[in-house]
């Protein structure tokens, strides 16, 4: 695995606003990037995003169909109790998460 982008929360920055319109910005353009990530990890907050109604669906639906894997941490997933909410992507648990952190070339976390 080469690239590997880590999603902690649902904002990039702590004004929820703010947060929220910057990850939904770099998610579309992602889609346009020549160059993808291999993987998205999203875990704490960030496995929102996976859910139904979430603000960048568009995008990561997009990104699954470029050949993103999309990982959502299955801890997290239970913490926030979303399992049945999970639109996109797929559940992992923290063996595999360190598997994919491990082997990437390079780990971009926002």
């Amino acid at each position: 695995m080469e690239q590997v982008v880590v999603v902690r929360d649902r904002h990039m920055v702590a004004d929820e606003e703010l947060g929220a319109m910057m990850m939904g910005s770099f998610l579309r353009k992602l889609c346009h990037e020549p160059n993808k990530p291999d993987a998205i990890v999203f875990y704490g907050t960030g496995v929102h995003l996976l859910t139904e109604g979430s603000q960048v669906m568009d995008a990561l639906e997009v990104l699954a169909g470029q050949e993103v894997d999309l990982i959502g941490c299955g801890t997290c997933v239970g913490f926030y109790g979303v399992r049945d909410r999970i639109q996109i992507g797929r559940i992992s648990d923290m063996k595999e998460i360190i598997s994919v952190l491990m082997c990437a070339a390079s780990v971009v976390t926002l």
